[in-house]
């Protein structure tokens, strides 16, 4: 349908039925963009020319337009499309884009939501907040140059945000003479640096934003490209994949209790869908319940999906409260107080390590310390910088504009996945908490990986760390072994403790110094002031493993034996311990011998209601996904169980 036809039947639909209008523009697909590219690239006149084209122009705009160009204008034709969107007076002085400018126009085939991003490199947080909710990013090109550090920088800026979608825009070709091998050129180097970035879809269009060509209308000068105008590009991209309907996530804004029959928590889906009936967790007390109703802005529904804004009643009385987290029980986040973020710096006071932020995440806002600042990126280039090299300087801040993969220790936990399966569970903002001011934006990037035996500063700064004159070489040398700890975990019932105690034998046997710590020895102790909840739990491990770290650089090899139920806390503890010295050990013993086993009679008091978080009952175990060895308790007995952790320990060079 052409552009004019399209118009006739949309102003008669108005005047017929302006119900029926609005409701046929409501129901269609949504398109986020964003456009990008370095100084006089085109982006705004391309925004501007695709506006016109499309005949999303009031007459009086399009007068004040033609008037600022005679004052403004940087082409010399009488109308400047980029003055469409550059409002500021002081981008339409420079002639540049310094804020993001949003544009909204409608086709017959879909909507679509514009932003215009600046491209100076000190406007990078601009550009930053402008993609965060963009599902695909326009990157001009100008063709008499090609490509160049901006490019590489903006495109760095889309892929650490997300987008998956790219279309490169090779800009101006009506000033190289519509050549197809300068646009052959720019196409094999773009591709050559941008195969380490995330993108999944990548379209190359030439074209020129001023005269319209391949905008909205096929360009006459381009005969040899044989593939879909901008416009057309934009009106059938497939999106509808990108959308997360695996991960359910409903982070609870409001709890609502009209009356005293009545209770519900609200908020926003973040992700996946929900129905009537599905057994939820909620996070972090990872108590359970069952979808009983879920309420839409029109009444019941029997589902849900992202980001639709419902409010849920479950069939249990449960702890479910504002900044929690309603998953399904058997598709978990990560939940810990502990990450690692891409951060990108919006604030002209530096981040410093060990200074306090709050940290808001989804629905929660949590006090929590910039631990280190482990890299920056250069954002030109793409590479990673770690300081001097030549005397071990560490990089401890970052400053305006600034990018950096920073370690954040929070007060206490949330439920979060990585941002690249995850957008809505993998953000967060930074505030100041003198100010309230935004001062950073983060994309988590994983849980805690290896910090190269550095770990996070303390709450207090003025603790500081004292050396020894021991080196570790004249430990192993007395000890005639190296410090490790085999961390068996597994079901209550599974046979660690029997496998520690058969192991622990075996090694003083063998003459090689080793001790059990036994999770009910350690709760008569140490850890007599921590119950069973998630909390308590991660505290317990976070316990263990320190004494257990300690003890491994003394040269003791240490056995553990805890449930350990929660891959996040094993995880933390192999951070604290270091993953050399971390030997993750499976007792993999199905749930119905433990059950049979059962010496305790715990399984028997979970059952009937008399033990709550029960692990395997009324609480989830996550088994690991690559431990270092697997222990099928069901077909070996306890001496061969130790049998084999011996034997792995000499193939690893502990005991050598």
């Amino acid at each position: 349908m052409g552009d004019s036809q399209y118009k006739i039947q949309e102003e008669s639909l108005i005047r017929a039925d302006i119900g029926e209008y609005l409701k046929r523009h409501e129901d269609k697909d949504l398109l986020r963009l964003l456009t990008c590219g370095s100084v006089d690239d085109g982006k705004s006149t391309l925004i501007g020319r695709l506006l016109y084209d499309c005949h999303m122009i009031y007459e009086d705009q399009l007068a004040k337009v033609a008037s600022d160009s005679k004052v403004w204008g940087t082409t010399d034709d009488g109308f400047d499309p980029a003055l469409l969107t550059d409002g500021l007076r002081a981008e339409r002085e420079q002639g540049i884009t310094i804020d993001v400018a949003y544009r909204y126009f409608s086709t017959d085939k879909r909507k679509f939501i514009i932003a215009d991003c600046p491209g100076h490199e000190q406007y990078t947080r601009n550009m930053a907040t402008g993609a965060s909710t963009c599902n695909l990013a326009v990157i001009l090109i100008d063709a008499r140059y090609g490509v160049i550090s901006q490019t590489r920088r903006h495109s760095f800026i889309c892929s650490l945000l997300g987008i998956k979608h790219v279309v490169v825009a090779v800009n101006k070709m009506d000033l190289i003479d519509w050549s197809e091998d300068s646009y052959d050129r720019i196409m094999r180097d773009y591709n050559s640096f941008v195969a380490r970035l995330n993108f999944s879809d990548i379209h190359f269009i030439p074209m020129s934003a001023l005269r319209g060509d391949n905008v909205v209308e096929r360009s006459r000068n381009l005969s040899w490209y044989d593939g879909p105008t901008l416009l057309s590009h934009l009106e059938s991209l497939n999106i509808s994949t990108d959308r997360n309907l695996i991960d359910m996530r409903l982070p609870i804004q409001y709890v609502l209790r009209p009356n005293l029959d009545f209770r519900g928590y609200s908020g926003t889906l973040a992700s996946g869908v929900l129905r009537t009936g599905d057994r939820v967790a909620s996070l972090p007390s990872r108590q359970q319940s069952r979808v009983k109703k879920i309420y839409g802005p029109d009444g019941e529904i029997e589902e849900a999906f992202s980001p639709m804004a419902i409010t849920v009643s479950l069939e249990d009385e449960i702890d479910v409260s504002r900044g929690n987290m309603l998953v399904p029980v058997n598709n978990l986040p990560h939940v810990g107080n502990e990450f690692e973020a891409m951060v990108v710096w919006m604030h002209e006071n530096a981040a410093t390590e060990g200074t306090s932020y709050l940290v808001k995440h989804s629905c929660s806002m949590v006090p929590g310390v910039l631990s280190r600042v482990r890299y920056k990126v250069d954002v030109n280039t793409m590479q990673r910088d770690k300081g001097d090299q030549k005397d071990d300087a560490e990089i401890d801040s970052l400053n305006l504009n600034e990018i950096g993969r920073c370690h954040l220790t929070l007060h206490r936990p949330i439920a979060f996945d990585p941002y690249d399966r995850n957008r809505a569970t993998g953000a967060f903002i930074i505030v100041d908490r003198l100010t309230n001011v935004t001062v950073g934006a983060g994309m988590i990037v994983d849980r805690i990986v290896s910090r190269s035996g550095r770990k996070p500063a303390p709450v207090s700064q003025n603790i500081q760390r004292s050396g020894s004159l021991v080196s570790a070489a004249e430990r192993r040398a007395l000890m005639g072994q190296r410090g490790v700890t085999v961390w068996l975990t597994g079901l209550s019932a599974s046979g660690k403790s029997t496998i520690a105690r058969q192991l622990e034998k075996q090694l003083v046997d063998l003459g090689r110094p080793c001790y059990i710590l036994d999770g009910d020895n350690v709760r008569h102790g140490l850890n007599r002031d921590l119950g069973f909840s998630m909390e308590d739990r991660q505290e317990n491990i976070r316990r263990i493993a320190e004494v257990a770290a300690l003890m491994n650089d003394a040269g003791v090899i240490v056995i553990t034996a805890f449930i350990s139920p929660y891959r996040q806390d094993r995880q933390s503890a192999r951070e604290v311990i270091g993953d050399q010295a971390f030997i993750e050990a499976f007792v993999d013993t199905p749930l119905e011998v433990c059950e049979q086993r059962d010496p305790k009679g715990l399984y028997k008091k979970a059952r009937a209601g008399e033990i709550r978080q029960f692990t395997g009952v009324s609480d989830v175990y996550e088994p690991p996904l690559n431990a270092e060895i697997t222990l099928p308790t069901a077909t070996i007995s306890p001496a061969e169980a130790a049998d084999r952790i011996i034997e792995d320990l000499g193939e690893r060079g502990v005991t050598g």
